[in-house]
């Protein structure tokens, strides 16, 4: 258990300071302000470290940031070094994670069926 405590407290500790070198010192044109990291998995070796990106933007842009952030991740990796006190530091595997989009078109869904069943209940007591 004490293990899983501190890989816990390792993933909070990175997504904290990959937030901030993604916001604030990535220089990459292709990585945007609409980039923003979603969730950090390590491994208990602390060999890999999986982030998961969120961006929002078309299916190029997608593409486009992903490209970007493999280009910077030596830059990326030094920082985090530097950031945290790690024997190791993780190899970064950045991942895009769509699951934002997925729960916004879920709230479209259900709100164009709820508009419509309030329509029919309405057209209901009109009759």
């Amino acid at each position: 258990m004490k293990n899983n405590h501190r890989i816990s407290r390792i993933n909070d500790e990175i997504l904290r300071e990959l937030s901030q070198i993604l916001r604030a010192e990535v220089k990459d044109p292709r990585i945007g302000a609409m980039t923003s990291v979603i969730r950090v998995d390590t491994t208990p070796d602390l060999k890999y470290c999986k982030a998961y990106i969120s961006v929002l933007g078309s299916d190029e842009e997608k593409e486009s940031v992903m490209k970007g952030l493999k280009n910077a991740n030596g830059f990326i990796r030094h920082q985090i070094a530097q950031r945290i006190n790690l024997r190791f530091t993780p190899e970064l595997i950045f991942k895009l994670d769509e699951s934002t989009e997925y729960a916004v078109r879920m709230n479209q869904l259900i709100n164009e069926i709820s508009k419509d069943l309030k329509e029919n209940k309405n057209g209901d007591e009109n009759e």
